[in-house]
């Protein structure tokens, strides 16, 4: 109901305007709600894809292992290991793979620890395929049900 107002001598005029403190109140309200249940809100979370088995686990594999530190070490088949440096790497799985079997390739693993930086692991898997090595893969661990 708009407010009246009376003036001097029998005029009076209606003031048309909207309150505002009610419509104010309402918003400061919501705005309390949303700001207390944003933090109660999961994130998203992302469905990796999930990968088959192998046919046949191949025989002999040669596993780079990338520690806490980024630290390299090169595990070939026959159980010795050998630290390397980034620079080195394409060179020692190149020696390795020629000392085992000159028919096939034979594939190289990623052993990475959890807390490394994912680009480190990117950037060995990068120097050993622009080098030329065909069968790359990364070690996982199963998570316990």
């Amino acid at each position: 109901m708009p407010a009246v107002i009376s003036r001097g001598r029998g005029g009076r005029r209606t003031i048309s305007e909207i309150n505002m403190v009610p419509f104010i109140d309402v918003m400061l309200v919501l705005l309390i709600i949303f700001m207390v249940t944003a933090p109660l809100i999961a994130p998203s979370m992302i469905n990796l894809p999930t990968v088959g088995k192998a046919a046949k686990r191949p025989d002999q594999v040669i596993q780079i292992v990338i520690g806490k530190d980024e630290s390299l070490d090169l595990k070939s088949p026959n159980g010795s290991s050998v630290p390397v440096t980034i620079n080195e790497v394409v060179t020692a799985v190149q020696q390795a793979q020629g000392g085992l079997s000159a028919g096939t390739e034979t594939p190289v693993v990623i052993s990475a620890d959890r807390n490394v930086k994912y680009e480190t692991v990117v950037h060995v898997m990068s120097r050993l395929q622009s080098a030329g090595v065909k069968r790359v893969g990364l070690s996982v661990q199963l998570a316990p049900r």
